[in-house]
């Protein structure tokens, strides 16, 4: 990342509860008190529902903290413009609060915290807890949630979701419309989190942008703007773009030719594929080089840096003897599929590879279960082999051995086909050998990858529509950087 991006960067920031708490006591410190802020708070939900449903009886479910200070706000501004609202509070507001001045302010009908309450409502708004959230929602206030029979409305998050990973605490009813500050919190991209928000809103209420220069996030929206595709020169040439050479298996053989026109199509100069039985190859694509040789001739030409290693391959020791031959040798290898499983239970033989790409099996064999938090999952993989880690799945988590992280949010379910993974990794492979550091090449691999999905048919989808997606997709990731 330049710091020409910066801007593109901090808009792509995801904070986490704890760095969200800061950029509000900064916040206070620069002039924006909690009063002004809670007030644009409200005025955000309440502009956003009134977007999106027509006047009804609205019930606002209120906490004791800043979230329910969110809804006594709203709550007042909405009945201002003639809505039908009633508020229910869990527990009043501590005395002194922000979010004590606000009910303070509120003069409407209250009403008994109670589930016939929530299922009589048109609409219902859960300001209950905010996403800082640390323990399971009370049965009692989960009972109530569970009543609602028409739309509801988390502010922040819905209450009882983990806000730093996006796994619920215990039970949690879904949003129809999640209206969150700021920005948005790893929790809000992370499943099942992101299914249970609905659909999420982002609202800028005042914060001065700056606090995040203090904060330093580290976590952030996959998209163009946190990478640059590199741009060829006028004087470059199919070598200066980079060689990658994908190790085939006639066991397996579409894998490899996927992965290897993914690399093709991400802006490799050349694209090798180098097999023991190489005739099984070489009726393919014309622009793809077919080599049949040995992996020592192959490093022997210094030209060639990059290495995909896995797909089609199986899971044997000899997968994982070139593996150790590639990385002893200092290439940059992109490990997939059997190069990963040939690894299980020993991570330390990816150690110094640049980028590895495993789904959530794969990782599990290799590092161990993910648990509840892919993101820290991922993190401390990458930290374990000081290389990226893509853990491929709706929610791509791309991790770096420095700690930064982000998450990928435009993959469609139409990639759950056989061989996407292998296009994905071609994609990583090539993009790297194009010039790009490691982190910057997995992150725009794994969203070009979801923006070539999402310009086809959602029905029908197969890996090898996705090499004639890949250049629409370019486009577009170009487009953005300009």
């Amino acid at each position: 990342m330049t710091d020409t991006d910066g801007g593109m960067t901090d808009a792509l920031a995801l904070l986490t509860p704890a760095e969200m708490g800061e950029a509000d006591r900064l916040a206070a410190l620069a002039g924006a008190p909690g009063p002004q802020l809670m007030e644009a708070a409200g005025r955000a939900v309440a502009r956003a529902i009134r977007r999106r449903w027509r006047p009804c009886p609205v019930l606002v479910l209120a906490g004791p903290g800043n979230n329910g200070g969110d809804g006594y706000v709203l709550a007042r501004l909405l009945e201002r413009e003639g809505w039908p609202v009633s508020i229910a509070a869990l527990a009043p507001p501590r005395a002194g609060s922000d979010a004590a001045l606000m009910a303070a302010r509120w003069h409407g009908p209250m009403r008994p915290f109670a589930p016939a309450e929530a299922a009589r409502a048109g609409l219902v708004v859960d300001a209950l807890f905010g996403a800082g959230l640390t323990r399971p929602l009370a049965p009692e206030a989960a009972a109530v949630l569970a009543a609602a029979q028409g739309p509801v409305v988390a502010v922040d998050v819905p209450s009882g979701l983990d806000g730093g990973n996006g796994a619920p605490l215990g039970a949690v009813r879904a949003a129809d419309l999640t209206v969150t500050f700021f920005r948005r919190k790893p929790g809000h991209l992370l499943m099942p989190g992101r299914a249970l928000c609905g659909e999420v809103v982002c609202a800028d209420i005042g914060l001065p942008a700056s606090v995040l220069e203090t904060i330093a996030p580290r976590t952030w929206a996959n998209a163009p703007g946190l990478w640059r595709l590199p741009s060829p020169g006028a004087a470059d040439h199919k070598y200066t773009r980079g060689h990658v050479t994908v190790l085939g298996s006639a066991a397996m053989p579409g894998a490899a030719r996927l992965a290897a026109g993914a690399a093709r199509r991400a802006g490799a100069g050349l694209v090798t594929l180098l097999a023991d039985e190489a005739a099984v190859f070489r009726m393919g694509e014309p622009g793809l080089i077919v080599e049949e040789g040995s992996l020592d001739a192959a490093l022997r030409d210094e030209r060639r840096q990059t290495f995909l290693l896995g797909p089609g391959l199986p899971a044997d020791e000899e997968t994982r003897a070139a593996l150790a031959r590639l990385l002893a040798a200092g290439r940059q290898v992109v490990a997939d599929a059997g190069a990963l499983t040939a690894c299980a239970g020993q991570p330390g033989a990816l150690k110094g590879a640049s980028i590895v790409t495993p789904h959530a099996g794969e990782f599990a064999r290799v590092f161990g279960p993910i648990g509840q938090d892919r993101l820290a999952a991922a993190r401390a993989a990458a930290e374990a082999i000081g290389g990226v880690v893509l853990l491929k799945g709706p929610d791509t988590v791309i991790a770096a051995p420095d700690g930064r992280a982000a998450i990928n949010e435009n993959a469609p379910p139409s990639l759950a086909t056989a061989g996407s993974g292998d296009v994905l990794a071609g994609l990583a492979a090539g993009l790297l050998a194009s010039g790009m550091a490691p982190f910057e090449a997995a992150a725009a691999a794994a969203w070009l990858h979801g923006q070539a999905a999402r310009s086809l048919p959602a029905h029908g989808l197969i890996a090898e529509d996705l090499l004639q997606a890949l250049p629409g997709a370019l486009g577009e990731a170009a487009s953005a950087q300009r």
